[in-house]
């Protein structure tokens, strides 16, 4: 029992000096290459724990042979492109200009509501006062609202504030229609018919639809 509180804690120790030297970042904020060691670490760290007749200093070279590569190939990823798009990949234009790519979607196999899920995390309700969306190497999605939505500063104080926005819900995506939005706004599908023949728009050639109470609406046919 003594031999295995000791191991614990040596392990303990050297795994958190390990995750110090590689620097404090959140799991969002990792690199692929910086995840991978994080998790290779614990693994490593776990085989001494599991099997006492394990050598305890091979698991604490290895956790540290993983280190001096992590911060090897952070070196290079400094002085090379090349390495940094191998390693890392590369951000994505989703949305440029006010329109979604949707080539650039289906290459990192990313939905409608996926795009729709991240703008909401950036408190943006509405795609269409989006002027670009770029999907970062880590996840995250950076968004840069149209001009005349981005939040005001002292300069337009003295001007009048539009209403409150409503919020827009996503109807139809990849040409079917989304019940649970429907029910939420309120709405029918015979509704959002007469909305499509209005426009004169079929089902199966709407790659998203979004209305709020008042029907205003973000219509982007399929391309």
């Amino acid at each position: 029992m003594i031999t295995v509180i000791l191991r614990t804690a040596i392990l303990f120790i050297f795994v958190t000096i390990a995750i110090r030297i590689m620097g404090k970042k959140q799991i969002s904020e990792m690199q692929p290459n910086e995840l991978v060691v994080t998790i290779l670490l614990s693994e490593i760290a776990a085989i001494p724990l599991q099997d006492t007749s394990q050598p305890i200093i091979n698991g604490i070279i290895a956790v540290f042979v993983l280190v001096i590569l992590e911060i090897a190939i952070s070196v290079l990823t400094l002085k090379s492109a090349f390495v940094r798009r191998l390693m890392n990949g590369q951000s994505v234009v989703i949305i440029k200009n006010g329109v979604i790519d949707q080539h650039a979607m289906k290459k990192v196999r990313m939905t409608v509501l996926d795009l729709i899920e991240l703008l909401r995390i950036q408190n943006v309700f509405d795609i269409s006062t989006v002027a670009f969306a770029v999907l970062e190497v880590n996840g995250d999605l950076s968004v840069l609202l149209k001009s005349e939505h981005q939040p005001a500063t002292f300069k337009d104080l003295d001007k009048k504030k539009p209403e409150a926005a409503l919020l827009q819900l996503p109807v139809i995506t990849d040409g079917k229609i989304i019940h649970d939005s429907l029910q939420a706004l309120e709405l029918t599908a015979t509704e959002v018919d007469k909305i499509l023949k209005n426009n004169n728009t079929r089902l199966n050639q709407v790659f998203l639809l979004t209305l709020d109470r008042k029907k205003n609406m973000t219509l982007i046919k399929m391309r």
